[in-house]
């Protein structure tokens, strides 16, 4: 694949044991905050750590659960991030930060052992000035599974490289990422009128300063996907909207997968209309068998979704997949058209808000 920008500059290489920053925006995740922080906590280098949490306002007990870890250990330092956005969040905690190399982590994640390291001689290797790898999303639940599965798969997500794995080498984007700080600081930190999509117009300014972006597929990090179908709904129509306003503003630079949502919404519209149509008599005859074409990629979709949902799996998970996948296509297919028609400046991912559905200021 093609990348734009893949980069003559070489990042700078700081010694091995100058330490590393973790950064992780907080929401409402007192479930999963525990396990994460522990996971990078028990990343092994050769130089001082820290973790940076940037704590939004949450509303289920998520700040006790940080502060607890804190006290617990002198590496952890709590920000305070009134405005709950990922991106503020992210400038915030790396301004309360120290070390040359940068970390982003997620508490929605847990990092694998050895990861960090990994990443360290992958970003002095490639002289990049951010790396990342592999999602490897799982699940709890039937319902968590069954997104799980649809994320880790092609037909999920569209077969980006930190989903699906593929061959080392420059990236357009970085999952999470490990970036020098220098880099990061020169093109200006994490664009705040940005709320989804924003590593992916990051690595893309990264990229125009000349700077390489690289995908290392032995970099694997696990992902808990949202646990209730509403909660994945709204997460999938914000990240569509905020793709949409992403495309208003820089165009085809966008990769082509991410038409193929909005693309299929627009054909099950179609679609929709041919049917009452050819019900209520306006379409007849011959202008209604070449009308009925429009519903052939309708079915080769839905038989790629059976194919998928019948892969593996209890009979639990396959019925939530063939519910799973249309939703999150459709979904973010649906915010993608209302981002490129009305833009998305106050669009809110209320999946993380503990059921809230008021957007944040």
């Amino acid at each position: 694949m093609h990348v734009e920008g893949t980069g003559a500059r070489d990042a700078p290489v700081p010694p091995r044991d100058a330490g590393v920053s973790f950064v992780m925006p907080v929401l409402n995740e007192r479930a999963y905050l525990e396990r994460a922080v522990e996971t990078v906590l028990a990343q092994e280098l050769d130089g001082p750590t820290e973790l940076v949490l940037a704590l939004g306002p949450s509303t289920d007990g998520t700040d006790e659960v940080a502060a607890r870890l804190a006290a617990a250990d002198p590496r952890i330092v709590l920000v305070a991030n009134p405005r709950a956005d990922i991106p503020v969040g992210l400038n915030l905690a790396i301004g309360a930060s120290r070390f040359p190399t940068v970390v982003r982590v997620d508490a929605h994640s847990e990092l694998t052992p050895g990861y960090t390291r990994r990443a360290l001689e992958t970003l002095d290797r490639a002289r990049a000035a951010n790396v990342g790898g592999v999602m490897r999303a799982d699940g709890r639940s039937a319902f968590q599974r069954a997104v799980a599965r649809a994320y880790n798969s092609p037909i999920g997500l569209g077969g980006a490289s930190y989903h699906a794995g593929g061959e080392e080498g420059p990236a357009e984007s970085a999952y999470l990422g490990v970036m020098r700080r220098a880099v990061v600081e020169e093109v200006g930190g994490f664009d705040e009128t940005i709320r989804r999509g924003e590593d992916w117009e990051l690595n893309l300014r990264i990229r125009r300063a000349g700077y390489r972006v690289w995908f290392d597929p032995a970099l694997a990090v696990t992902y808990w996907p949202r646990e209730s179908w509403t909660r994945l709904a709204r997460q999938f129509f914000a990240t569509g909207t905020w793709r949409g306003e992403l495309v208003r503003r820089y165009g085809r630079r966008n990769a082509l997968r991410f038409f193929a949502p909005p693309a299929l919404v627009v054909l099950i519209a179609l679609a929709a209309i041919t049917a009452v149509l050819q019900a209520t008599g306006v379409l007849t005859g011959w202008w209604a068998a070449a009308a009925s074409v429009i519903y052939l990629p309708i079915v080769a979709y839905a038989a790629v979704v059976v194919v998928q949902a019948v892969r593996g799996g209890d009979w639990g998970d396959r019925l939530w997949t063939l519910a799973v996948l249309p939703t999150m296509h459709i979904s973010w297919g649906l915010g993608f058209l209302s981002g490129v028609l009305r833009g998305a400046r106050h669009a809110v991912d209320t999946s993380r808000l503990g059921g809230r559905n008021t957007p944040l200021p």
